[in-house]
């Protein structure tokens, strides 16, 4: 079987666990559980590395095992407001939810996720021809997110909210008569996004209400009714041309249950620094004129000490092998933690990172892989500066290959300037961490901070000097 080859392939790419658990997937699961997988939820789900089962999903995409999908997220209800195969196509500055009535903007570190779902050539499942679901299925598998988590239940956990729900096919016209109780409704259409709000207060009335919602292909809030308590009468047209389910949702504290239990997901943050992505998707990401925001991102700098030094005291071909040896250990590390090389400029590397205590624990790993290439040598020739920053950024495509601008990568540059090899420099928002409180106190580490000039800036920064203890002990 064709696809049999394709697992064949990536076993010789992925992690073995994670492949025989994917296939096992694919041979057995449920078909919702194979719909928008959430990597970091399987991994959990397995007992799987979450790093290895995200370079895992990453090369079984690429092999056409499953689809990868880029998803808008609304930060209130956790609803996909809008998807595509490429981060690219999330292509506007901001992005409407109607079910809630918030603008978002997609920023990748917070409302931008990445899912998988099985290809349709490897295992057809109901979420491939998403008119066919009912509606609380739908609502599950194709409006809210790979964050939510729904109990298993979820019709009765929906029919708890919902007074009533009806299936539109396209052109059709049709109505719901029911008695709409004190409160707050939302009438919702979750194919087209297209709601009305209804302020339901004051006396309970005989007269019936007749009301009217028109569905589109468009996002569509068509604002609040504030009407008595009582009889109703709510006239669908469904002039977009798929299926439509309009439903009348209560809020509630059973609605607030039910979409704000969430979990972590794979942020499109956390893809992009993540080395078997960019090794496989290296172009065609987003497009040059895009840019898109992100509120933390963890920039590491490292640049070789001395190497010019360094070629002209043992020679152009050892140099040469030297630094390349001390390439390799640095992406090893990167990796290791879940980190990706961005560039390298010369003898030097820039690396991303999802948060301060994965970057932290690469630079560890980096100066004990250059301690052992050094003590193999029986010399000192690789020393090693490395520089951490965090804070808000810019992903940018630059000479057609995804980068970073903005203050927070010039600072970690700067920051980095200043490294020497006795110690790993660091700034506030790297050390404030918890995740890297707890680092710095299971590693033989300890933090001195100081006052440094960066260069183009006009204040003093504050910066934390990293050292071993008994290498900060030998210092003092």
């Amino acid at each position: 079987m064709a696809d049999e080859a394709l697992f064949g392939l990536l076993r010789q790419t992925a992690d073995p666990a994670v492949v025989e658990a994917l296939k096992t997937s694919v041979e057995t699961d449920a078909d919702r559980f194979l719909n928008r997988i959430n990597p970091l939820a399987y991994a959990n789900a397995h007992g799987l590395d979450e790093e290895r089962t995200i370079g895992a999903f990453v090369h079984a995409a690429r092999l056409g095992l499953f689809d990868m999908s880029w998803n808008m997220l609304c930060p209130s209800c956790g609803g996909v407001i809008e998807s595509g195969a490429a981060l690219k196509s999330l292509n506007q500055p901001q992005y409407y939810c109607s079910f809630c009535t918030v603008d978002c903007e997609p920023t990748l570190d917070k409302l931008v996720e990445v899912t998988f779902t099985v290809n349709p050539r490897i295992r057809r499942i109901a979420a491939h021809d998403p008119d066919s679901l009912p509606f609380a299925e739908y609502m599950r598998q194709i409006f809210w997110s790979s964050s939510n988590e729904f109990p298993d239940d979820v019709e009765g956990a929906v029919q708890k909210v919902t007074l009533d729900t009806m299936e539109l096919g396209g052109g059709e016209k049709a109505a719901m008569s029911l008695n709409v109780p004190k409160g707050f409704a939302i009438v919702f259409e979750p194919v087209t996004h297209s709601s009305l709000f209804l302020e339901v207060e004051g006396e309970e009335t005989k007269e019936r209400r007749n009301l009217s919602l028109v569905f589109a292909d468009a996002h569509t809030h068509s604002g609040t009714l504030k009407i008595q308590p009582g009889p109703a009468r709510i006239s669908f047209e469904n002039k977009a041309e798929r299926r439509t389910m309009p439903g009348i949702w209560l809020h509630s504290n059973e609605m607030d249950k039910l979409t704000n239990n969430r979990r972590p997901f794979l942020t499109a943050t956390r893809l992009l620094s993540n080395q078997a992505f960019r090794d496989l998707y290296r172009s065609g990401t987003f497009d040059p004129e895009q840019r898109f925001k992100i509120t933390s991102l963890t920039i590491l700098f490292t640049d070789l000490r001395g190497s010019t030094a360094l070629y002209d005291r043992i020679g152009d071909l050892a140099a040469f092998d030297l630094v390349r040896s001390h390439f390799g250990a640095l992406l090893d590390a990167v990796s290791a933690e879940g980190g990706a090389v961005v560039k390298t400029i010369g003898d030097a590397v820039m690396a991303t990172f999802p948060t301060p205590d994965r970057a932290l624990r690469a630079a560890m790993r980096m100066r004990e892989a250059m301690r052992g290439i050094n003590q193999t040598r029986g010399g000192e020739d690789l020393a090693l500066n490395i520089g951490l920053h965090s804070g808000p950024c810019l992903a940018v495509m630059l000479d057609d290959r995804q980068d970073y601008f903005g203050q927070t990568v010039n600072i970690a540059s700067r920051v980095n300037e200043l490294a020497d090899p006795t110690a790993i420099l660091a700034t506030k928002p790297i050390i404030e961490s918890s995740e890297v409180a707890r680092v710095l106190s299971e590693a033989s580490y300890r933090t001195t901070p100081r006052s440094s000039q960066l260069r183009g800036l006009s204040d003093e920064f504050e910066i934390f000097e990293v050292r071993e203890r008994e290498v900060a002990a030998a210092a003092e």
